[in-house]
């Protein structure tokens, strides 16, 4: 960390087209930053894994990840902790002419997923259909994987019969018409887990809280300022050029994905995390948890 004056400068590595930007630029615009301690810089990268070697490098303080990935890390070794910001997921969307109404109606039909076969909405899905239907998704029907923007073009153009992606370009997707056959949301609550422990997060390094003991609960506030800032309509205004919303239809439903993620104030629980911690280790295996089989000490960062 660098020094502004008297406060201490906190540099985030985010996605330059990440949704988490609507957040940050929110901060640094009504000085959120500045009112709890510290300065914040907004560090723009083409792609996540640039974002996670800045903060591995030390050029960067945060970066924005899921806390299994945290967890991974930190059984490593990695002095890693998770602050929340979001519980927003994806789902299965189809086009809203479809005869689909189920998983059950997709065997042997095609299905986009963005990411790869490790994709952690996919993961809760198979899940559900096994659950729900005796159903092994994987195998009873064609998954097709590849990057978020490409499996966003195949669901609209009609060449895979249902599409599983991120939360912003499934709303994308609603506002053209689609429609969400599942949630993850609700597969996770159907397996028992809770659906409101937060997935993404602010990650940053223990040994600098250690150093700045009022960091993490300075940032947290000014997370959770902004977010109550936008739950206002007239906010939505300074940041609707990042939004790349191309119609109105698409701005309502990406505000209103949004807001739907914003997480209780609230330290995230122990025990539902550990609880969704082993289901992603019995579907995922090492691929995906690595050592972290248990959830380790000291992961979620002492904020409320």
């Amino acid at each position: 960390m660098a020094q502004a004056g008297d406060l201490p400068v906190l540099r985030v590595a985010v996605l330059q087209i990440g949704t988490v930007n609507w957040e940050l630029q929110t901060i640094v615009r009504n000085e959120l930053d500045r009112e709890h301690g510290f300065r914040l810089e907004v560090q723009p990268f083409a792609d996540n894994g640039a974002t996670r070697v800045a903060l591995a490098g030390g050029t960067a303080d945060v970066a924005v990840a899921d806390w299994i990935w945290a967890a991974r890390q930190r059984a490593a070794g990695q002095d890693y902790v998770f602050i929340p910001y979001s519980k927003a997921v994806g789902g299965l969307v189809v086009a809203g002419d479809s005869p689909v109404q189920s998983l059950a109606d997709l065997r042997g039909q095609k299905i986009g997923i963005a990411g790869g076969p490790l994709d952690k909405s996919w993961l809760i899905l198979r899940a559900y259909a096994a659950q729900v239907h005796a159903m092994d998704l994987d195998s009873e029907t064609e998954p097709v994987f590849g990057a978020p923007p490409l499996m966003f073009k195949l669901g609209l153009s009609g060449e895979t019969a249902g599409t599983v992606n991120f939360w912003h370009f499934l709303a994308k997707m609603k506002a053209a018409g689609q429609r969400e056959v599942v949630s993850v949301a609700e597969a996770t609550s159907s397996l028992g887990l809770n659906p409101d422990t937060p997935l993404l997060g602010y990650v940053m390094k223990e040994s600098l809280l250690d150093m700045n003991p009022d960091l993490a609960q300075g940032f947290y506030n000014a997370s959770q300022d902004a977010k109550e800032l936008l739950r206002d309509d007239a906010a939505w205004q300074a940041i609707r050029p990042l939004m790349g919303a191309a119609t109105e239809a698409e701005f309502s439903q990406l505000r209103k994905g949004f807001r739907e993620g914003m997480p209780d104030r609230a330290p995230i629980d122990q025990a539902d995390a550990a609880r969704f911690l082993a289901l992603m280790a019995e579907l995922g295996g090492d691929a995906l948890v690595g050592q972290a089989t248990t959830l380790p000490a000291g992961l979620f960062a002492d904020v409320e």
